[in-house]
């Protein structure tokens, strides 16, 4: 068992984050605003043991000791260092209680699918191995720290957590234009290969995303703020590291892994949240009486059955929702559920390995969606539609599917949004989609008109 360090509830654990959320490697996994019914658990780590970055084909592990480089499967480096760090395990109440905790990006899915890298993608993996974790409750309205954790280090920690106060969210603007890559011309004619791609074969669904991007000033925690307020869901997270931050408001969960059980909830079929009441029903009964919607669903259904399915156990994998109605701030979504048993011997690395990058956003078959996206997007995905998380002391573990994420570095801040793409979608009707999915983003533009 963890130790275990009450602390008062944290109901809105950004007002810690205004105080310490600036650290370098301090994660913030946040389940939404509390009383919106988005999430249950709010975690938050910082001061990692051991951080593991991999970039350009090396990784790069750096804590105690000499600091190694190895070519070796990030994956793999990161299974290993779990084993050797070691540490306790969860109660039976909270999910976490230390570990590695980071994100695996998308381009890292790419290297495991042997594709090329490409230029400019930045790091692959970013995990660090925690010793302790403060972890919220906001169902049962709790907040403790969980692990190994020094006094002074405790101490320190419960003066903030008592010292965190209401107050103005940092300030954050956009600096110059907002650009958009492709532009709706741009867009157009990618959309239109990949119909030709779809015709021809080659695939059954690719999914084709812009990305939205501006210089900005001020805060990068200020606009993750704000943007949360219109969009909270219950996958987010803010991720400061020395060089960059990661601002993410996902729905989506990817993998899920508790005592040996694997659950991974794609969604696919998107519209926006309506203006009254009578709009937003009817938009909502359309995404769910779509044929297309329903479809674009069902094949990623049918791929992630296939990936969890080689590190399952034969037999128990089960679709146990199909295309359910979820409503979030800004747009409705039809999400299902596929379950699974994870085989003796195998590992969340494993499970991380079989999935990476999620099927809900690549398309299918995945290899080809990925080489169809390579040559039509205007550069590497990083982080978006790649996964963060954690993977706990005991194996267990808890991703998303980075979307609705934004990332903070070298002065410019980058916010993606895609779709799926088959073979009867129309060309307006899927940009409109990936304005719908910018919008908290965009609307940082209009704060810094007003």
């Amino acid at each position: 068992m963890p130790a275990y360090y009450p602390m008062p509830y944290l109901a809105d654990g950004t007002r810690l984050l205004r105080r310490i959320g600036r650290q370098p490697w301090c994660q913030w996994l946040d389940s939404g605003w509390p009383g919106s019914g988005a999430g249950r658990f709010d975690i938050l780590v910082m001061r990692p043991r051991i951080t593991l970055e991999s970039a350009g084909g090396r990784t790069r592990v750096a804590g105690r000791g000499p600091v190694q480089q190895t070519d070796e499967d990030p994956l793999a480096v990161l299974q290993r260092c779990l084993g050797e760090a070691g540490g306790g395990s969860p109660s039976a109440h909270w999910p976490f209680s230390g570990g590695a905790v980071g994100y695996f990006s998308y381009d890292l899915g790419r290297r495991l699918h042997g594709l090329p890298v490409r230029s400019g993608a930045g790091p692959e993996m970013r995990v660090g191995l925690y010793d302790w974790a403060l972890v919220t409750d906001h169902h049962q309205r709790l907040t403790a720290v969980l692990g190994e954790i020094d006094e002074a280090s405790l101490l320190w920690l419960r003066h903030q957590v008592f010292a965190a106060r209401d107050g103005a969210a940092p300030a954050f603007a956009l600096r110059g234009p907002l650009r958009r890559a492709p532009d709706a011309e741009h867009y157009g004619r990618a959309f239109h290969r990949v119909r030709d791609y779809l015709h021809a074969g080659d695939c059954y669904q690719v999914n084709l995303a812009r990305r939205f991007h501006a210089a900005y000033r001020g805060d990068p925690l200020g606009a993750w703020l704000r943007m949360r307020r219109r969009a909270q869901g219950p996958f987010g997270a803010w991720q400061c590291f020395p060089d960059e931050q990661v601002l993410c408001l996902s729905p989506e969960r990817f993998l899920r892994l508790q005592g040996g059980e694997v659950d991974t909830r794609p969604i696919k079929g998107t519209r926006p949240r309506g203006g009254d009441p009578q709009q937003d029903r009817r938009l909502a009964e359309a995404l769910q009486q779509s044929p297309k919607d329903r479809a674009e669903n069902v094949m990623i259904v049918d791929l992630l059955r296939n990936d969890i399915g080689q590190v399952c156990e034969t037999g128990s994998v089960r679709v146990p929702v199909l295309c359910r109605l979820e409503s979030y701030p800004a747009v409705h979504h039809l999400v299902s559920h596929v379950s699974g048993r994870l085989a003796p011997g195998r590992t969340a690395t494993d499970l991380l390995r079989a999935c990476l990058p999620g099927g809900s956003i690549t398309g299918a078959p995945k290899r080809r969606a990925m080489e169809i996206i390579d040559e039509l997007e205007p550069g590497p995905r990083g982080v978006y539609c790649g996964a963060i998380g954690y993977i706990g002391w005991n194996g267990d573990m808890d991703t998303n599917i980075a979307i609705r994420t934004a990332v903070c570095r070298d002065g410019e801040i980058r916010y993606w949004a895609g779709g799926g793409v088959v073979a009867d979608s129309e060309e307006q009707a899927e940009l409109c989609e990936t304005v719908d999915k910018a919008r908290p983003f965009l609307l940082l533009a209009d704060d810094g008109r007003r």
